[in-house]
């Protein structure tokens, strides 16, 4: 049974865009009720549950839309979930304090933040194993690869900063000082710009990735958690404040605060960047925004403890 799995997931990793038969789905980490509900964005209606285990965290979703990685800090492992059939096709045991994940383009290769040993783990999907480790700063939390795969960005949440690690090197080549306590990293889609979410100062910062600097700083709510990126703003959960941040991606000006539900964590852009899918923990639901109007157009109930940290559409 295992091996039969194991062989479609090798056919599957790693290969081409098959071209997108799917309507766009949340796959959102449900922490408390240690499973995972996935959400279609068109009907608004959950349509599987996936159990997990071991408190899923971390959330990432190949880009041909495939496989979804999930983190599980308290089994200190990663599992592999075939996107389309809803089942476990891998669990891998990457040890310590598994929290963020992120995927390269190529769907090859995936890296997992361990937060109690200051490093990442790099891990090869097709063999389901890790392969390498990376040193970052103090308790890595948010990972986010450029588009053109060359660049691995760490938040380093107790370094109050960002490591900058070369994929093909596996080194890392630069750290940016930010805010205190970044948390959630998002970067653009020109791999410009890189966004964090700084939980003890209560910003953003905004990093030049070419020039290895911070070049602005955005205040937001009380405990931002996350940003996403539509329409030329930004968005930012406030955890504390129960409400989104807005600003202007061009000038960082503040634009306005939605209330969403209760503890918003995850977050993230649907694909046409009409909307904005927002998890609310102590809601136990997710929100609907809408991007341009600026509203919440929608409110749909999922599992005890929606955390969604990373990229969790399916699109």
């Amino acid at each position: 049974m295992r091996a039969v799995a194991l062989a479609a997931l090798v056919a599957g990793i790693g290969s081409a865009f098959a071209g997108q038969g799917w309507a766009e789905e949340a796959f959102v980490t449900n922490q408390l009720s240690e499973n995972l509900t996935v959400v279609d964005l068109t009907s608004l209606r959950p349509v599987a549950t996936i159990a997990i285990g071991g408190k899923p965290a971390g959330v990432a979703i190949t880009p041909d839309g495939r496989f979804a990685y999930v983190t599980s800090p308290d089994i200190k492992a990663l599992t592999v979930i075939d996107a389309a059939a809803r089942r476990i096709v891998g669990k891998i045991d990457v040890g310590g304090g598994p929290l963020g994940v992120a995927v390269t383009p190529d769907g090859a290769t995936v890296y997992v933040a361990d937060w109690y040993a200051a490093a990442v783990r790099v891990i090869d999907p097709r063999e389901q194993r890790v392969i390498a480790n990376i040193t970052v700063g103090a308790s890595p939390s948010g990972l986010a690869v450029t588009p053109d795969g060359r660049l691995l960005l760490s938040a380093d949440r107790d370094a109050d900063s960002v490591s900058v690690i070369d994929t093909a090197t596996r080194e890392r080549r630069a750290v940016v000082k930010v805010g205190t306590r970044p948390f959630g990293i998002t970067i653009d889609a020109e791999g410009r710009r890189a966004y964090t979410a700084n939980v003890g100062s209560n910003d953003v910062s905004v990093i030049d990735i070419a020039e290895h600097k911070e070049i602005g700083r955005v205040k937001t709510g009380l405990r931002p958690y996350a940003v996403a990126l539509a329409q030329g703003r930004g968005f930012v959960t406030d955890q504390y404040d129960g409400t989104v941040s807005v600003f202007d991606l061009a000038t960082l000006a503040p634009i306005k605060r939605i209330t969403v539900g209760d503890y918003p964590e995850g977050i993230a852009a649907t694909a046409d960047g009409r909307r904005v899918i927002v998890a609310n923990w102590e809601s136990n639901s997710i929100s609907v925004i809408d991007a341009a109007e600026l509203k919440v157009t929608g409110e749909i109930k999922v599992g005890d403890g929606p955390r969604a940290f990373g990229r969790f559409l399916r699109r």
